[in-house]
């Protein structure tokens, strides 16, 4: 196993368009990384580099703490699947598995003890003996992992390896490729363009746009502290509905003016109202929002009760999605709609989707009451698309949890990390987890020594 390092990679073509640019990223050893984004963000061209299939304009690429910038792909003992299985037709599963060993010229007897227990690590003794063109969709996946797996390669480099499944067997194998990896504890660079497989498979994710890194963190950092208004956007499904929303101070307080209502500004927002700007963009996830009628007296005084009209509902048995349609001025109505092609997502109308409890009885066509849980909603200058309200504490909090339970996973792992490297990794995360405490002490200490 090794770790990738990363500093400063670009990509540029003939034309001088960077398709990956600056990019700068630590993969530790055994973690699985994911790098998403919308098509043409530049996540397979970084993962053709870090393997040697594309050449590195600038910066530098290390590999277990070896400059790899002119090192042959062969001679990085990487594994690679492909999106399209690059299984070869004419051969069986055990010679597709057996095929890298032949190369290196191993000794028969090695051959297929190897194939022998690959193929039961990924349950496909039965079928060493048949072609490709018999095996399933998901069972070629599988032969191609496994032909990865026998090499004992220092990294595993997947690019969208289930695309080509349908929605049923991606979630199959999403689990089959999470379990592998804890198992083997080999490390993962995972490309994909679908944020569902992002966030059940990664320990970390790397969000990517047009070629630059907008933020590397957990899931659940990614999904409750975004950076910015793209990863916002991007990390969710269904995803953030984004409001304008104008600034109101008055005698009870200050309030954020919205399409769907006015709603007092949560606290967290206040350093945002203070700042000189006119307007917000406000971020609610579609499960922040209930029917109204359904939130007890108590809930309801922690949020605030707007009333919307209902353009379409979707009920699906456990959960009933309603579509809310509603105005904004003519430039920011213009930047979500880039922002929504930018995303894959084409939206035609402003709107928020708001998911609601099945027990719901919301129709279409009527003005519905809806409960917002004030407390969870972010804030993004629409000029910029900084998120205002991100909570540094809470960033490094989140990380420092990640990283405690990756090294769990991995002292779990039969003997993958042990001795001292077990030490240095439980040191290296107390230390991350003493750090975000003193970041917190410290911005208490400044709060309260702050004459205002």
């Amino acid at each position: 196993m090794a770790d990738i390092e990363m500093k400063n990679i670009v990509k540029k073509y003939g034309d001088g368009f960077p398709a990956v640019n600056d990019v700068s990223l630590d993969v530790q050893d055994g973690e699985f990384m994911i790098l998403v984004g919308p098509s043409g963000c530049g996540k397979s061209t970084l993962l053709r580099m870090i393997v040697g299939l594309e050449d590195i304009t600038s910066g530098e690429m290390k590999i277990g703490g070896k400059v790899v910038n002119t090192i042959a792909p062969r001679q990085r003992n990487l594994s690679m699947v492909f999106q399209n299985y690059a299984l070869y037709p004419h051969l069986t599963v055990f010679e597709n598995i057996a095929f890298p060993l032949r190369l290196a010229k191993k000794p028969d007897d090695e051959v297929r003890r190897r194939v022998t227990e690959t193929a039961e690590l990924l349950e496909l003794t039965e079928h060493l003996e048949r072609k490709p063109a018999n095996l399933s969709g998901g069972q070629r996946q599988r032969v191609a992992m496994g032909r990865a797996i026998v090499r004992q390669a220092d990294a595993f480099l997947f690019d969208e390896p289930l695309s080509n499944l349908d929605a049923k067997l991606r979630g199959q194998m999403r689990a089959e490729i999470s379990r592998l990896q804890r198992r083997l504890g080999v490390t993962t660079v995972y490309v994909t363009h679908d944020q569902t497989e992002a966030m059940t498979l990664g320990d970390r994710v790397a969000v990517l746009r047009k070629g630059v890194l907008q933020q590397v963190g957990s899931p659940r950092e990614l999904y409750e502290e975004p950076a910015n208004l793209f990863v916002a956007g991007f990390i969710g499904s269904p995803s953030m509905n984004f409001l304008p929303a104008t600034i109101e101070k008055a005698a009870d307080g200050t309030h954020l003016d919205t399409p769907l209502g006015r709603f007092p500004m949560p606290e967290k927002g206040h350093a945002a109202a203070t700042d000189e700007r006119s307007v917000l963009l406000v971020g609610v996830r579609p499960e922040h929002f209930e029917d109204a009628t359904l939130v007890s007296d108590e809930k309801r005084a922690r949020g605030a009760v707007v009333r919307a009209h209902v353009d379409v509902t979707e009920w699906l048995g456990n959960e009933l999605y309603a579509y809310v349609p509603y105005e904004a001025p003519e430039d920011l109505a213009g930047k979500l709609r880039d922002l929504s092609r930018e995303l894959d997502s084409d939206q035609m109308r402003t709107q928020a989707v708001v998911a609601l409890d099945p027990a719901s009885l919301i129709t279409e066509g009527q003005e519905a009451e809806l409960w917002i849980d004030t407390s969870r909603i972010q804030l993004f200058d629409p000029a910029t698309g900084e998120n205002l309200t991100r909570d540094e504490e809470r960033v490094a909090a989140l990380a420092a949890r990640a990283e405690q339970t990756r090294q769990a996973q991995r002292r779990g792992q039969n003997g993958t990390v042990s001795g001292d490297g077990a030490a240095k990794a439980e040191a290296k995360t107390e230390a991350k987890a003493e750090e975000a405490t003193e970041t917190k002490t410290e911005a208490k200490d400044e709060e309260g020594t702050n004459p205002d």
